[in-house]
């Protein structure tokens, strides 16, 4: 009897086990990730310079979403909308960060670590970031971005 219950001890404890990790990224129940196990790419929408390492959602669904993009020292978020409210914080560095529809650099706001910006949807947008800069956004898709200016997108 004891072996039977050591043995099914056992096997609830890899099954719990198994589903934690399982639903640490999926976004299912409670999530808790360290930096550390961030995985960092690409974002094609934005160009060399920006990285990005998605946390939870889907982009193209209309469902909540997390993301962090990590910045280079002097890189510049040209012009752009988005399809709905963008909600940021920066967790690391400096974003300067403005409205409009053209990049001054002298029209912006510096904004360091703490810092939160909220913009609703369809309004443009523009920044650049003062040394390497990590910024966390979430929001409710569906979620996109389009360059006032199209030759300024990275993916065209």
């Amino acid at each position: 009897m004891k072996t039977i219950l050591g043995v099914l001890l056992c096997t609830l404890l890899i099954m719990v086990n198994a589903h934690a990790d399982e639903h640490r990224y999926r976004g299912d129940g409670h999530m808790m990730i360290t930096p550390d196990e961030l995985k960092w790419g690409p974002v094609a929408s934005m160009g060399e310079g920006a990285e990005i390492a998605f946390i939870e959602g889907d982009l193209s669904s209309e469902e909540p979403f997390t993301f962090r993009l990590r910045l280079a020292d002097g890189y510049r978020i040209l012009p752009h909308i988005h399809p709905a409210y963008e909600r940021l914080t920066v967790l690391y560095g400096t974003l300067h960060f403005a409205h409009g529809e053209y990049f001054d650099e002298s029209a912006t706001h510096e904004l360091p670590p703490g810092s939160v910006a909220i913009m609703p949807p369809g309004d443009p947008m523009f920044g650049y970031a003062e040394g390497e800069t990590i910024i966390q956004l979430h929001g409710n898709g569906p979620w996109g971005i389009e360059y006032i200016n199209p030759d300024d997108d990275p993916r065209n």
